[in-house]
């Protein structure tokens, strides 16, 4: 168990600092755009950006769902969750997936109509005001955390909407620790303005342990990704 105390990092109105580099956050109209034109190139961001191999497998065996689970994916895309969230819950399981981008949410639903999946619920909706008909077992942002402004509304929302004992986790990547993470941060900043628009100066561990003493972080590819669990007592 690992708990964070939060350091560095000041949000100002919508303009991120840290230490000099900025970010400032886009508003949900250019989120939708940016990843409308993207939706087809996601398999090659995740190669160009050296995504761990087994990451996003690895991601949901953390969440430990059961036969008959319900799980909701936050920014669920194009559905590259998808397969590995209903493996872990089963036929009597329900996956709940939304995402703004009509976009990612069209190739999605490609996906799973390919694979005659009956329940795999797909919503247009923004997360902070989304409402599953029951209790969660499960929440999961895959890779999408750090692209949204409101972030610290939706896990406080997303939070609400777990049962007790449910999991939240996040998987996404960061900046590597210590001087490397210095070293590449304005290289990192200027790549995610122009691609993926995910802001690099966001910490999840940290918004999640003022939530829960029940944090578990694992990092992967020398700091580079991350995978964060959170139980709701």
């Amino acid at each position: 168990m690992v708990t964070f105390v939060p350091r560095g990092t000041r949000a100002r109105g919508n303009v991120w600092k840290r230490s000099g580099p900025q970010w400032v956050d886009q508003d949900r109209a250019a989120v939708v755009r940016r990843y409308d034109r993207v939706a087809r190139l996601i398999p090659l961001f995740e190669w160009l950006l050296f995504q761990p191999p087994g990451f996003r497998r690895k991601a949901v065996a953390r969440l430990d769902l059961q036969a008959g689970d319900h799980v909701l994916e936050i920014g669920c895309g194009t559905g590259r969750n998808l397969p590995y969230l209903r493996e872990a819950i089963g036929p009597t399981g329900l996956v709940y997936g939304i995402d703004i981008s009509p976009g990612m949410l069209a190739r999605a639903r490609v996906l799973c109509e390919r694979n005659h999946w009956s329940n795999v619920e797909l919503v247009e909706a923004d997360a902070v005001e989304y409402v599953p008909p029951r209790a969660l077992d499960g929440v999961i942002f895959g890779l999408s955390y750090n692209t949204m402004p409101h972030h610290l509304a939706v896990l406080r929302h997303a939070w609400n909407l777990l049962r007790p004992g449910g999991r939240l986790l996040i998987m996404d990547a960061k900046l590597p620790s210590g001087p490397a993470g210095k070293l590449v941060l304005p290289f990192g900043l200027w790549l995610m303005k122009r691609t993926l628009l995910g802001n690099p100066l966001i910490h999840p561990w940290e918004n999640l342990a003022r939530l829960t003493d029940k944090v578990e972080m694992e990092e992967l590819m020398f700091g580079s990704y991350y995978i964060c669990r959170a139980i709701k007592r």
